[in-house]
């Protein structure tokens, strides 16, 4: 079984060399794909370095950054290409712990998707300000109401997903490119039938680099959930 972890970056010298020596240090045969979009500080030519020391390690810049979304899609369509049977989503700043790739792994072995969760056994995030707690927690109690899935994480980023899954929940139809992106996914998945499962993790907020996180991107996903909510309806998701 061909697994395969991406990870998008930008900006992300900081973190970049120690996320791939935790990832490929687990020895459970996991393929690390970096989805660079330019960075300017040199995140790219790091990974570069360490391809000729680390393996099986993989590089595909692009020359636009619109968005964590079309990172991930980009991401897929090379895993897709490239015959691999499940496909990880993974942040690069140690926010989701390497150490449980091989947890979402075994889960998803009996399932189609799953989904490190940081909400399915009350609230594990370690290290966000109260604010950002409970903006992620009423976020997705939010996508929950409008969207009726049955998922307590629904913005989370950590996840693992059967190869059938990307290969059936059309993926030129995915338009969200923010955190909206990770709802989108979600809901795709469910409205195909496909089996969900939460797997419990602890986040922990990055110690290095800067966040991502603004205002356009929390915009685009409350607006974004209503839009599938209503495409959903008249059937045209």
């Amino acid at each position: 079984m061909k697994k395969l972890v991406i990870i998008p970056t930008f900006n992300e010298k900081e973190n970049i060399a120690a996320i791939i020596s935790a990832v490929l240090n687990l020895n459970e045969n996991f393929d690390i794909l970096i989805v660079d979009d330019s960075s300017p500080d040199g995140t790219a030519k790091i990974v570069k370095n360490l391809q000729e020391t680390e393996s099986p390690l993989f590089l595909t810049e692009r020359k636009i950054k619109d968005g964590l979304g079309k990172a991930y899609l980009h991401g897929f369509r090379w895993a897709l290409e490239k015959d691999y049977d499940y496909i990880f989503e993974m942040d690069a700043d140690f926010s989701h712990n390497p150490e449980d790739l091989p947890k979402l792994f075994e889960a998803c072995k009996n399932a189609d998707m799953a989904i490190g969760s940081r909400y399915s056994k009350g609230v594990n995030v370690v290290n966000w300000p109260m604010s950002r707690v409970l903006l992620s927690y009423f976020a997705s109690k939010y996508v929950r109401f409008i969207l009726r899935i049955p998922i307590a994480d629904t913005t989370a980023g950590f996840v693992c997903f059967s190869r059938k899954v990307l290969e059936e929940i059309g993926l030129e139809k995915v338009k969200l490119k923010g955190y909206g992106f990770q709802v989108e996914m979600k809901f795709r998945a469910f409205k195909k039938n496909f089996k969900i499962v939460e797997v419990p993790i602890i986040f922990t907020d990055r110690t290095q680099g800067e966040s991502k996180m603004n205002g356009g991107i929390i915009k685009e996903a409350v607006f974004g959930v209503l839009n599938l909510k209503f495409k959903s309806l008249i059937g045209k998701l």
